[in-house]
Formats: structure tokens, C-alpha cells, sequence
């Protein structure tokens, strides 16, 4: 096998998607794929989809899956405009996104209609399961505590870690989300990451580039262990669970939270069309005043 990756980085949310394909058999699969929205005016538009097609036409790839490594809390994911233009290609989460929408359910109040089951998306990995992409091998490493549903690809000598664990001079993903928890990630990243060879290859979900640094996306597993600067293999479980929770209270949440979770934990989905022909976001108000003392 002559496995190959192509990097596709949306500075909008700072997000870093993948292309995984096999140049032999051109067997293929997209991790984390944009659909581009602006707050202002509620615009969706498809040009890093389109790049990101682009690029499968001009290697005449077999796209076999789009797998989310979890229900993103800071760009909408572009999975089902994958599915209407290959029709054979499945979305993948962890069978764990069923929490991460019973929790948002009541967040959003959405209606009975709403189903918990994890219908929606076309496959629910188990934790470490392991299944095919023709001639790709992967396995589905749970990384969770950022989400519930966090997960982590293992395909060759490379993982896609998402949100889980980010470049080593940034750290990893905030765990102050509605069933987030830190001693979680801590024991997802040190049992079921750090386990993997040092020369294992890491590319992350993000890069909000430090210092104003290059973007950058690939570590390695002996790398991370070394250098990370919030989870390194000497950091305990106490130490990481105070840091994390501390530097998680200062945080403002993700300017596209609302808008995302409610389109990904539909697996892409977007709000179906009423009766006037519109789509319309459900976005809940958190009304702050300030009285004179």
C-alpha cells in the first residue's frame, strides 16, 4: 500500500482536513470536512468542500467514507455534501455521539422527532473498532473528553487525533463543553494515544498557531510525549485535570457553537426547509444585564 495524506487548512476556524487515500489502489477517505459559514448574513457557502473534491477528481480517488472524529463545536461539517456527490460514501462517528445528542437535545430543546439514537450518521464505530476502506486499514481509538463522541483514526502509521491532542507547543482540546470531562481526555490520551509507537505520525484536528507561528499539523506520538506543553508523559492525572480546568474557566465559548452542534449532531444535515422555503438555526439566548448598584 502507498498511503498518501493531503492537508487542507480553513483559517476561518483554523481547522485541518484530511484526505487519506491509497495511491495504488486510489481507495480514499475525508476526515473533518468545512462547510463555510458566516455568522453575518447566515451564509453557507461550499468552496473548502470544493477543494477539497477538487483535489479527489484530480487523483481520481475512490471516497469511501467521511469520518468525523466528533460533533464539532466550531465550523459545520460539509459530510452530506459529500453523500450527494458520491452516493456510496458513509459518514462515520463513534457510537458515543447518542450522549452528545441526548445532552444537546435539552440544550436546544429540540422536539420528540428529534431522535438519540445516532440514526442519522450511515455508520457508529465501536471503541476500537476496526474496519476497511478497501485497501485502507483503520482503527477507531477513543479519545473522548472533550466530547463524549471524540475519537481518534489510526490509519497506517499516522492518527488523526481531532480535538484530543493538539501540535505539542499548544496542548489539547478544552473540556468545559457539556459533558466534557478532563480526567476523561487525560486517561484517552495517555492510555489509548500515548500507547502507540513513538514514530506513530500525530495530525491534528487544529492549529491556532502560537506566537504566530507557520500553521502547522503533524507530531509524532514521541514527540508529544516529550514536549506537549499541557499533556506530556510525565504529567499526572491530578496536575492535568487542575490545568486544564483552571485555563477552561477563562475561555469564551466557540463564536460558531450553536450553529455547529445543532447541524452536526445531525450528521451535517441542515435544518430542513418550511413552509415558506427557508432553513432557519435554533440559537439560544444567554441574557446578561447590568443594573446600577
Amino acid at each position: 500500500m502507498n498511503q498518501q495524506i493531503e492537508t487542507f487548512y480553513d483559517p476561518n476556524t483554523f481547522t485541518l482536513t484530511y484526505v487519506v487515500y491509497d495511491a495504488d489502489s486510489r481507495d480514499a477517505v475525508v476526515i473533518d470536512p468545512v462547510l463555510d459559514y458566516n455568522p453575518i448574513g447566515s451564509k453557507i457557502s461550499d468552496e473548502s468542500y470544493q477543494k477539497v473534491v477538487d483535489f479527489v477528481a484530480e487523483k481520481n480517488l475512490k471516497l469511501h467514507y467521511v469520518l468525523e472524529t466528533h460533533a464539532h463545536a466550531d465550523h459545520l461539517s460539509s459530510s452530506q455534501l459529500f453523500r450527494d456527490e458520491f452516493p456510496d460514501i458513509q459518514v462515520a462517528i463513534s457510537e458515543r455521539i447518542r450522549q452528545v445528542q441526548e445532552v444537546f437535545k435539552g440544550v436546544y430543546n429540540l422536539p420528540d422527532t428529534f431522535v438519540t439514537d445516532g440514526q442519522q450518521f450511515d455508520r457508529l464505530l465501536k471503541d476500537n473498532e476496526e474496519f476497511t476502506a478497501g485497501t485502507l486499514s483503520i482503527r477507531a481509538i477513543p479519545t473522548p473528553g472533550h466530547t463524549p463522541a471524540c475519537v481518534s483514526y489510526l490509519i497506517g502509521d499516522a492518527v488523526f487525533t481531532g480535538d484530543a491532542l493538539f501540535m505539542p507547543d499548544f496542548g489539547t482540546g478544552r473540556c468545559d463543553f457539556p459533558a466534557g470531562d478532563a480526567k476523561t481526555l487525560y486517561k484517552g490520551v495517555t492510555q489509548n494515544l500515548y500507547s502507540l509507537p513513538d514514530d506513530t505520525r500525530v495530525f491534528v484536528g487544529h492549529d491556532y498557531q502560537p506566537g504566530g507561528r507557520e500553521v502547522a499539523w503533524e507530531s509524532t506520538i514521541g514527540e508529544e510525549k516529550a514536549k506537549n506543553i499541557q499533556l506530556n508523559a510525565n504529567t499526572t492525572e491530578d496536575e492535568y485535570v487542575k490545568f486544564r480546568e483552571t485555563k477552561d474557566a477563562t475561555l469564551q465559548a466557540p463564536k460558531l457553537i450553536y450553529q455547529s452542534i445543532l447541524v452536526n449532531i445531525e450528521a451535517g444535515h441542515l435544518p430542513k426547509q418550511e413552509s415558506n422555503g427557508s432553513r432557519y438555526l435554533k440559537i439560544p439566548l444567554n441574557i446578561q444585564t447590568a443594573r446600577a448598584q
